[in-house]
């Protein structure tokens, strides 16, 4: 189990919750199962939604591992140019 702390948005689609307990072991079942209990938080993840694991931030590495006790933050991702 590891808790996720939903930043922004992501909240508000997970109603209202800004920190979540998940049975995940990687970051592929984490968005699917967090996608299965807050289906709003779907179309943020197919835009597009970065992984902070203990500070380092992860894009399109689904097979990470999510250490226990780690800290994770799920984020909207930023656009810009």
């Amino acid at each position: 189990m590891v808790e996720v702390t939903l930043w922004g948005a992501l909240a508000a689609a997970a109603e209202g919750n800004s920190k979540v307990e998940v049975e995940a072991k990687n970051i592929r079942e984490l968005f699917k199962k967090l996608s299965e209990r807050f289906p709003g938080l779907t179309p943020l993840m197919d835009r597009g939604i970065a992984v902070a694991i203990d500070g380092t931030i992860y894009r399109d590495t689904w097979s990470k591992e999510l250490p226990a006790g780690a800290e994770i933050y799920l984020l909207p991702r930023l656009a810009g140019g």
